[in-house]
């Protein structure tokens, strides 16, 4: 007779229609951060100024996200419920350490909740973590945009770590905290980049000049990291990988084991089986 075999509780893998929502939302926010690099002097365009555009292009480029994550993968309301759960959870952990050298313990739990569900997922979740969090602290404004892309690709990146099947223990932590720490530095030098083309009263060595070549803005802009933001960066890598080693094994345990209940990506499969 005919046997159902059902198997599951793994990242959420991404289909084909989801790899081309999140390349084509990549390539819209490297643009996006990029382009005064590349604007003539005279050009009279600032991130105040894009910053609409790109949430009103990134909202439902996010929810085609989803909508093919559910479309491929068998997403239920169960996953779509984990993800408000993980999102709220970030936005509270957020404002208690906003404004103390960089100290925001949200990023450890998008490296784990990335890890865990994956890319895709890891993405929606950053970027739906910083959106409820600046409705929290008060924190929206033009740069709301440009935190949402850079926390996406935050999560997104441990969810493209390797061995999600198979690395486990001491090794998967380590592994999860020097992710964490490097792309701490890594999140904060995006930002820096919205940042440093819209402030004015820089010192010279450091200050952007629209319409200069792209190598000579890169060397001042290497400059502003290293003297205005590079502690901060420093607080946010080191508490990252702190709360990583040490609550993260039972938190990814946790995270798997609601992943396993939720039957994430669960496939239904017939096959003979003999009585």
């Amino acid at each position: 007779m005919s046997g159902v075999e059902r198997r599951g509780g793994g990242p959420v893998r991404l289909g084909p229609r989801a790899v081309v929502a999140l390349v084509l939302i990549s390539a819209i926010g490297v643009a996006a951060f990029g382009w005064p690099l590349l604007a003539d002097a005279d050009s009279g365009l600032a991130h105040a100024q894009d910053a609409p555009w790109l949430f009103a292009a990134l909202l439902p480029l996010l929810v085609g996200v989803v909508v093919a994550m559910i479309a491929d993968a068998g997403l239920d309301a169960k996953a779509v419920a984990m993800l408000g759960v993980l999102a709220a959870v970030g936005a509270a952990l957020r404002p208690l350490g906003a404004g103390t050298a960089g100290l925001e313990p949200m990023f450890f739990l998008m490296v784990l909740s990335g890890r865990v569900l994956g890319p895709g997922f890891g993405f929606v979740l950053g970027s739906v973590t910083m959106f409820a969090s600046a409705l929290l602290t008060g924190g929206v404004g033009p740069w709301m945009p440009f935190q949402m892309l850079s926390m996406s690709w935050f999560a997104m990146g441990a969810g493209l770590l390797p061995g999600p099947d198979r690395l486990r223990g001491r090794g998967e932590l380590l592994m999860l905290a020097g992710y964490g720490a490097l792309a701490s530095f890594a999140y904060g030098t995006v930002m820096n980049l919205y940042g440093w083309t819209i402030v004015p009263g820089l010192a010279s060595g450091i200050s952007f000049r629209a319409g200069d070549p792209l190598g000579d803005n890169l060397v001042r802009f290497l400059a502003y990291c290293a003297t205005t933001s590079l502690g901060w960066d420093l607080g946010r890598a080191v508490l990252t990988v702190v709360l990583t080693l040490t609550a993260g094994a039972p938190l990814l345990k946790a995270l798997r084991r609601a992943t396993r209940r939720a039957s994430f990506e669960a496939q239904v499969t017939f096959g003979d089986r003999a009585e």
